[in-house]
């Protein structure tokens, strides 16, 4: 396997499991025992749902990449200051 396909394990997953369960829910729909206009409705309820929550883990990916880069500008500032204090030891 090359280090290209050990990456996108995790994706294959989520996609799989999104599809699957599409899937149910267009054939639980197709058995489900109420009206057109309920269905309707219903669907229109978990759509919502689902956008409410994708915006949701949208704007924790969104604070976690920002925390991320908080946390590597920091780094190298740290990095920075120690190497010139080191640089500034050798030519005392």
């Amino acid at each position: 396997m090359s280090r290209h396909d050990e990456g996108s394990g995790a994706g294959s997953v989520l996609l799989a499991f999104v599809l699957g369960a599409v899937s149910g829910a267009a054939v639980a729909l197709l058995y489900a025992p109420a009206s057109g206009r309920e269905t309707r409705e219903y669907l229109g309820d978990k759509a919502r749902e689902g956008r409410e929550r994708a915006t949701a883990a949208a704007e924790k990916g969104r604070e976690f990449v920002n925390q991320g880069r908080e946390t590597l500008n920091t780094a190298i500032e740290r990095g920075r200051e120690a190497y010139q204090q080191a640089r500034s030891r050798e030519n005392a």
